[in-house]
């Protein structure tokens, strides 16, 4: 199975959590601990390791914030 590393643009994200429903992996989770320059809450890679870069979330993503690298 193919590995990833998702990187998200965290002050570009506007909190919308499609990313984190559309992942099969359940690699993303909205951090609601921390604001972004926008007033948002970004969403972030909890378990990266779990990533199997499938672009999902980058696909998903309407602020095109996210970019998916198969490592």
């Amino acid at each position: 199975m193919a590995k990833g590393k998702v990187i998200i643009e965290q002050n570009s994200c506007k909190g919308c959590g499609l990313c984190v429903h559309v992942c099969p992996k359940d690699v993303l989770e909205m951090n609601t601990n921390k604001i972004n320059q926008k007033g948002y809450s970004p969403s972030e890679p909890v378990r990266p390791e779990d990533c199997i870069a499938c672009g999902n979330c980058a696909i998903m993503c309407p602020d095109s914030c996210i970019t998916v690298i198969r490592e």
